[in-house]
């Protein structure tokens, strides 16, 4: 069927299709308040080198020179943000942190990027909490953060690096307000809405295809009726009437 005959079939059933997109509308809105809505906060952590350098001096009388840290990002603190990311992302550190699967909070922390082949991009973590309340959204990520300190404090240590020469974690971007996601209430209404109106559609080809049926039915039940069927005369009226139309002589039958 072409688009103006459905189109058609919609307006010729419409007491089917209000009816079933109303109730679609319903079912919408009741979805809608159902889902709950989720806060995320996020923050960003940039691994920085210390002002003397990453090494220290063989002649303790001539020091490194002092260089700006924010200046001096190289390929090793790239590796170094990996190395937090790749740690901070299993599911041990995740029930640390209070963050089960299927919980109310959750967290993530990467470079900007899903993509696990390009880790090593930059001295930079980000990371971003979710939580059912505004306050479980930015306390989650202020405890990642911490964590994640912790965690570059406890791998220099593990290969032992000298105490001069140790990587920090500058907060670039504090943890952000939480901000309200209704992402997922969208979604769910956007779904609710479309099963409504296919279900409006199924339901008025159903009504038309049942009322074109019975109709079809109708019509070939009366096409096939047959005609009055013709009795012999049975009382004296009706012979006499037939014996003034036959010719003389004819004999008239008696009943």
């Amino acid at each position: 069927m072409d688009f103006w005959g459905t189109v058609l079939v919609l307006f010729r059933r419409w007491y089917v299709v209000l009816p079933t997109f109303v109730l679609s509308l319903v079912a919408a809105a009741a979805i809608y308040s159902t889902v709950p809505t989720t806060y995320t906060s996020s923050a960003v952590l940039i691994l920085t080198t210390p002002t003397t350098g990453g090494s220290l001096p063989t002649n303790p009388r001539m020091p490194n020179g002092l260089t700006n840290p924010m200046l001096n990002f190289d390929r090793g603190l790239s590796i170094s943000a990996s190395i937090l990311i790749a740690a901070m992302g299993t599911p041990d550190m995740a029930v640390e942190m209070g963050a089960v699967e299927g919980g109310d909070t959750a967290f993530k922390v990467n470079n900007g990027s899903s993509n696990i082949e390009s880790l090593a991009t930059g001295p930079y973590v980000f990371i971003e909490g979710e939580s059912s309340t505004p306050e479980a959204a930015k306390d989650i990520v202020v405890r990642v953060i911490a964590r994640t300190k912790l965690e570059l404090v406890n791998r220099q240590e593990a290969v032992k690096a000298p105490k001069a020469t140790y990587i920090s974690a500058y907060e670039a971007v504090p943890p952000t307000e939480p901000l309200a996601q209704r992402g997922r209430k969208l979604r769910a209404v956007a779904a609710a809405a479309g099963v409504g109106v296919i279900a409006s559609l199924f339901m008025a080809f159903t009504v038309e295809s049942f009322v074109t049926t019975r109709r079809r039915r109708r019509e070939e039940a009366a096409k096939g009726t047959p005609g009055p069927v013709s009795t012999p005369p049975s009382d004296a009226s009706e012979l006499k009437q037939l014996n003034g139309r036959l010719p003389a002589g004819t004999p008239v039958p008696r009943p």
